[in-house]
């Protein structure tokens, strides 16, 4: 752990950050900071940003124990980590404390922590709503209130940009629930739809000898082979569109005669195979998105759909929202005590249910003015 960075300072703040030579094996998973350069050594995982080689470690690669950096995984961040989490052999590593003026935009948010400190103190104890309860079932109704939040109230949708492996396998987003779309960016950095396929999975394959009778191990369990024909067959297509299809449409090439040759063919065209962009499908079961071959070597944008419950950090509501999550607590909670009063119980549902409307109005953040300019473009005439 040699080569310590001085401290910098940037045009507003300072910021502190120290940098580590790696081992020449690649092998070192733990690194330990020092106060030499953090005058106050960082307390939380979300008070530091790592880079190895100048690229920003994907949080999910390392854990932190104040002072302690452990390295545990490879997600995202393939040129710059071992297999096992490791940063690569003679790799520059650097660790930097995170600016108070890069947290944009989190004022508009309360942690989950914040909301069940302010719960025990407002809503629980003599003459108020709840008059006991342990802190971790309040815990839990908050973590159940903000994801089911998250499905038709807050905004959950995240995506994420990474490269298409070889393999052309991707795992799940941690805190993925359901996938919005997912795109290819060109070469203009525009998006490229790629639409799910309906036909193909990847199947358990079972072993089979000679007389294609199943083989099993010692303990009667049917043996298997990885990857099934149906996803290595999948894999190795190039196109998931027919250039000829692509090419009929071309109108304005009146001049091909492969243009010409699948004229009239258009009638009949099936709208979910007109695209050439490619196709994929995902794997339940084993978490993974599967691309079609012709996906190979691009961008690939995830856009998703979170259950806002991934790590610490993202767990928080926004303020509009905030009763709402109050609300649900305390409907929550009252619910599951035999001791409290249905007619009680009810009049917390009915809150809850009226904070929860409110808290949607608030967040469809709808704007009169550009609602009124949009609509303008719908009276446009016409000319033929």
């Amino acid at each position: 752990m040699a080569g310590l960075f001085q401290k910098t300072q940037e045009a507003y703040y300072q910021q502190s950050q120290s940098s580590f030579s790696t081992e020449p094996n690649g092998s070192q998973l733990t690194f330990t900071l020092t106060n030499v350069f953090f005058p106050s050594v960082p307390s939380a995982k979300t008070d530091i940003r790592i880079f190895v080689n100048d690229v920003e470690i994907d949080t999910d690669n390392y854990s932190y124990s104040s002072p302690t950096i452990t390295f545990s995984g490879n997600t995202n961040n393939t040129n710059e980590l071992e297999s096992d989490g490791a940063p690569k052999a003679n790799a520059t590593l650097k660790v930097q404390e995170r600016a108070l003026s890069e947290s944009f935009g989190t004022y508009q948010y309360v942690s989950l922590d914040d909301v069940v400190n302010n719960f025990l103190i407002a809503y629980v104890g003599e003459n108020k709503v709840i008059p006991k309860v342990k802190r971790t079932d309040v815990l839990f109704h908050a973590r159940r209130g903000l994801a089911e939040f998250s499905y038709d109230t807050l905004k959950s949708r995240k995506s994420q940009e990474i490269d298409v492996p070889p393999s052309l396998i991707i795992p799940l987003p941690h805190d993925y629930v359901n996938y919005v779309g997912l795109q290819l960016v060109d070469g203009q950095g525009i998006y490229k739809k790629l639409y799910p396929t309906r036909y193909t999975n990847n199947p358990t394959s079972l072993l089979q000898d000679d007389n294609y009778n199943y083989l099993f191990d010692g303990d009667g369990n049917a043996l298997t082979k990885s990857p099934s024909e149906a996803w290595s067959k999948f894999k190795e297509a190039n196109n998931t569109g027919t250039e000829t299809t692509q090419r009929s449409l071309n109108l304005s090439d009146d001049t091909d005669i492969e243009f010409r040759f699948n004229e009239g063919k258009r009638y009949g065209l099936t709208p979910e195979f007109a695209q050439d962009n490619g196709t994929f499908y995902i794997d339940e079961v084993q978490g993974r998105i599967h691309l079609s071959g012709d996906c190979s070597g691009h961008h690939l944008v995830i856009n998703y759909i979170s259950d806002s419950l991934g790590t610490d950090g993202e767990m928080q509501i926004h303020k509009f929202a905030e009763e709402a999550l109050y609300k649900h607590i305390a409907y929550s909670i009252a619910s599951t005590h035999t001791s409290v009063q249905p007619a009680y119980v009810a009049l917390l549902k009915k809150e809850r249910f009226a904070a929860l409307r409110n808290a949607k109005i608030r967040l469809s953040n709808l704007k009169s003015e550009e609602l009124a300019q949009i609509m303008r473009n719908k009276s446009k005439w016409i000319k033929r």
